[in-house]
């Protein structure tokens, strides 16, 4: 496995000095209007569709998928793909039942929605655990697994520090351009980032065909994985029996099979999508035809991501099963899943390899940009222009914004310098998924409610935030202590520390459905009108035709799915 050729560090020069210059040229033309606090966090009126959906994308896809979900790949096959596949339906919900919410009334920020809706005290609540959640959990652990991964290209050693630093700067430079900047950017780092990711995954398929002497055929390669692990490719895992392997039960407890499908990962997207500051800010400042196609674009786009961050994962599996990249999978003696992609990379030929680098940098930094974007939206709009400076100036905000950014990036940086979070441990996707899955549930209870039910009331709302943790904590930690391991909740199954464990996606179902239940029975002691519920019509949930064959190609697709690989 070589290193990066000269025209590998080419090709990536090329690439930084597009988007950085194509930033810059975008910048320098909206110069006056950046001045508008709205117009810089939300870029009002001006992404188109396109730029909208591949902001999104861009934004969503990102080290802990390229990573993280490669791993996963590794690991369990294909199931981990119905992260994506419901995603895709999710976000046809959020268009046509969440955006027009939001547009009629003039939401710019999640805790903007929670003052609006409930009182102030939920608002900035959650502002601050918002803040928290995106630097401490979202922003670290992308900036950690992509400077693994990129890390591990370059041939491992002392880089790691470096290109943490690197990536952290570049995403500054990107993200202090505000989101018009951004926007319009991430279409150039999709574009990126599908062309490189299939580079590599058409890669990795020629790799297990010429393991096993079939030439550089991809579609061979394909064909060997479905017959060599026929078991990595079905959506579905199925419970664990007695004398389960433990590499059985771990696979359960990622994607606990049936129960998946009725609790966790319909929390998981619907709130990821849906009620998820750096995702909806992308549609929030656009009109809603706009915005709604934007947002259905993207859940297209989601169909094709298993292909680009998953089969890499798998491929890695066979030939690492068939007694290839071992070093690749274990380098220093320590085996980890997550290096699948990194793996594989290693192995793409000169010129294609600089082309990975650049699409895994794309995924990396738009990730980073976007979620750095809205800890400056939130704490400028929520809690500096609220609590600390009321009368501040539109270019006193967006000053504000600029140094949130730069201080929330170089926290990130702080606490991936030697992964004090413990991410590398858990493993990056599951990770993400897990721990903001403690908050999940009582969030999109408080949306789900705060959107459709009248009389919910404040009081309510700040059940639901203290229930929905509380019982998060409690099934995920302690459910089994208490109960024992055949809990009347459900099986607990011992995982690969010697633990007793609830799948986390069957935690966040059990704990939402306590949560609406709690939310429910305090609202029925107020009014039976909230004096602050949204007013709303049928019409707002009424999409024209373009919009509806969209919604039926994603479905049908969705479907075909499902029917082949169940």
């Amino acid at each position: 496995m070589e290193k990066f050729a000269t025209v590998d560090y080419i090709i990536f020069v090329i690439y930084f000095f597009i988007v950085a210059g194509y930033g810059y040229w975008i910048y320098r033309k909206k110069t006056n209007s950046l001045s508008s606090s709205k117009d810089y966090f939300l870029a009002e009126g001006s992404l188109t569709w396109w730029a909208i959906g591949s902001s999104l994308i861009a934004s969503n896809i990102s080290a802990e998928q390229f990573i993280g979900m490669s791993g996963n790949g590794f690991e369990v096959g294909i199931a981990v793909a119905a992260y994506e596949l419901i995603a895709a339906v999710a976000l046809i919900i959020v268009a046509v039942w969440f955006i027009p919410v939001y547009l009629k009334n003039k939401i710019f920020t999640m805790p903007q929605f929670l003052n609006n809706r409930y009182n102030e005290t939920t608002s900035l609540i959650m502002a601050i655990f918002w803040l928290f959640l995106y630097v401490f959990v979202n922003l670290t652990s992308i900036l950690y697994l992509g400077a693994i991964a990129i890390s591990s290209m370059a041939g491992g050693g002392d880089s790691f520090h470096t290109i943490t630093v690197a990536l952290a700067v570049f995403a500054v430079i990107i993200t202090l351009g505000g989101m018009r900047v951004i926007g319009f950017t991430d279409v150039i780092q999709v574009v990126v980032l599908i062309i490189g990711g299939i580079a590599t995954t058409y890669v990795a398929l020629t790799l297990v065909s010429e393991h096993f002497g079939l030439g550089q055929d991809a579609l061979a390669g394909f064909n060997k994985l479905m017959e060599d692990s026929p078991e990595h490719f079905n959506l579905f895992v199925d419970k664990p029996g007695p004398g389960a392997s433990q590499e059985d039960i771990n696979k359960y407890l990622m994607l606990p099979g049936i129960g998946m499908y009725l609790a966790g990962i319909w929390i998981v997207n619907l709130n990821y999508w849906g009620c998820n500051q750096y995702i909806t800010q992308r549609a929030l400042g656009a009109d809603l035809k706009t915005a709604r196609t934007g947002i259905l674009f993207a859940g297209f786009l989601k169909l094709f991501m298993p292909i680009i961050v998953m089969l890499p994962g798998i491929a890695a599996y066979v030939l690492y099963k068939n007694g290839a990249l071992q070093n690749e999978m274990a380098p220093g003696g320590v085996f980890h899943a997550d290096n699948a992609y990194s793996a594989i990379l290693g192995y793409l030929p000169n010129g294609m390899k600089g082309l990975a680098l650049a699409a895994l940098t794309a995924a990396i930094v738009a990730g980073l940009a976007g979620k750095a974007n809205s800890i400056a939206t939130i704490f400028t709009l929520d809690i500096f222009k609220k609590y600390i400076n009321k009368d501040a100036s539109e270019a006193k905000m967006v000053w504000v914004g600029k140094i949130t950014i730069v201080i929330s990036i170089l926290l990130s940086v702080l606490f991936t310098w030697n992964d004090a979070l413990g991410i590398g441990g858990a493993g990056g996707f599951t990770f993400i998924q897990k721990y903001t899955g403690f908050i999940s549930p009582g969030v999109f209870a408080m949306f789900l409610l705060g959107m459709f039910w009248k009389r919910t009331t404040g009081a309510a709302a700040i059940t639901g935030l203290v229930t929905g943790f509380a019982l998060s904590v409690f099934f995920n930690e302690f459910a089994t202590k208490v109960f024992g391991p055949e809990t009347w909740i459900y099986t607990a199954y011992l995982n690969k520390a010697g633990v007793y464990e609830i799948p986390f996606q069957i935690c966040m179902g059990l704990a939402f459905v306590f949560t609406m239940i709690a939310m429910i029975a305090v609202s029925l002691f107020g009014p039976k009108v909230n004096p602050k519920a949204f007013v709303l019509d049928r019409s707002m949930f009424k999409v024209e035709p373009s919009v509806l064959a969209l919604i039926v190609v994603t479905l049908l697709l969705v479907t075909a799915i499902y029917v082949r690989f169940w």
